[in-house]
């Protein structure tokens, strides 16, 4: 029984630093490291760079125009903005709606390859010193692409990373409820991690590299805004994170698409573990290292799995004391249950939007640890496609 108390405590820990303590330990770091903090220095109007804004898309017709609006919208000189589409394999008219516009650098061709077969194939295009990738379906801040340049006078600066916010209502589903509100913890420790030394990869709706660091990625890579900006990382550059450059898109339309999005992020997580391995060195990276492992490797590892098998070890200790007893394993074990059951009512009220986001935390608590489990069977059978399929979104 000792050695089950043991694993019960070793459990706990992986899964409270994961999601909790990793937050208080960064949040402490950052308050000492702010004591040294200095300043960075504003680019002038003068100053600001020529750089290219990528977008890769494949069958976004219905958001051509909107995203089109959009960027031509954006606060920042339109002689050194360049819009650039690559349409690759899109066959319901996206690049044909994308020739109507006179300002834009469109590459296209039949053949789908994939995202960041797309990327690759096209960045060798690129001459600006600094390129933006974003979505086809989200909207940018009006000012993103100005504080993004601001983020790179700093010369140790490799990659910017905008914040992916979700449009929020009074009222959601369990999607964009949970997503929501676990987009703004992200933020969160993305901001301290960055303020302490680097974030720990980029959002793919939004972010930047300075052009000359980027090296082309292996054709299958699933997550490659990722593995795009840590191998800026592990060069010697940091990832900075920038709240005020944002990207807004709507929740996924439901759990179920939500779940599919996830399971493929999952699996692209495990596929950036292991071609990242270098990364766990930390002797080599140091703070990096730490970083890296803290807030990515252990979600996409061993967390998931504390938490399944935290479910029997509990169990043992709380039948050993008596599941009656009101004692401390019993508790925990009957909490456990009480968290489960409440995922289960998140399930059942999915489809009905609420004021009460709360409900839906532990739902979507729930979801985001399946993913990983179902992520890691579907990249060990080497049956997710390069070529994914986009989630619904909310209307």
């Amino acid at each position: 029984m000792e050695t089950l108390k043991i694993l019960f405590w070793i459990l706990l820990f992986i899964i409270f630093y994961t999601y909790v303590g990793y937050g208080m330990v960064l949040y402490v770091m950052v308050k000492i490291k702010r004591f040294f903090s200095t300043k960075r220095s504003i680019n002038t109007i003068e100053e600001l760079p020529e750089v290219s804004l990528l977008i890769p898309a494949y069958n976004e017709k219905d958001y051509v125009f909107q995203k089109m609006k959009n960027t031509q919208n954006l606060n920042y000189p339109k002689d050194k903005l360049n819009i650039v589409w690559v349409t690759d394999g899109s066959n319901d008219g996206t690049h044909s709606l994308l020739e109507n516009y006179e300002n834009v650098q469109l590459f296209h061709k039949d053949e789908r390859k994939g995202k960041i077969n797309a990327m690759n194939r096209v960045m060798p295009h690129i001459k600006t010193p600094i390129v933006i990738f974003s979505d086809a379906n989200t909207n940018l801040g009006e000012d993103s692409i100005m504080h993004i340049v601001n983020c790179f006078n700093d010369e140790k600066v490799g990659c910017v990373s905008g914040e992916k916010r979700i449009v929020n209502k009074d009222s959601d589903a369990a999607a964009g409820a949970g997503e929501g509100l676990y987009w703004r913890y992200e933020s969160t420790l993305k901001k301290w991690d960055a303020e302490l030394y680097s974030a720990v990869g980029a959002a793919g709706e939004l972010f930047a590299i300075r052009t000359a660091l980027y090296n082309e990625v292996e054709q299958d890579t699933l997550l490659d805004d990722f593995i795009i900006s840590l191998r800026v990382a592990q060069k010697g550059y940091t990832i900075q994170y920038n709240p005020e450059a944002y990207a807004i898109e709507t929740a996924s339309a439901n759990v179920k698409e939500e779940l599919k999005r996830k399971i493929r992020i999952s699996a692209g997580g495990i596929q950036s573990v292991i071609r990242l391995r270098s990364l766990l060195n930390i002797f080599k990276y140091g703070l990096l290292s730490f970083q890296y492992i803290s807030h990515r490797v252990l979600r996409w590892t061993i967390t998931p799995l504390s938490l399944l098998l935290l479910i029997p070890v509990s169990a043992g200790l709380a039948f050993n004391e008596g599941l009656n007893n009101f004692q401390f394993y019993t508790v925990f074990f009957w909490l456990q249950i009480a968290m489960y059951l409440s995922a289960l009512l998140g399930w059942l009220l999915e489809n009905n939007a609420t004021r009460i986001k709360v409900l839906f935390v532990p739902y979507y608590f729930f979801i985001m640890n399946l993913s990983v489990v179902l992520g890691f069977f579907r990249f060990m059978n080497n049956t997710q496609s390069v070529n994914w399929e986009r989630a619904k979104r909310a209307a």
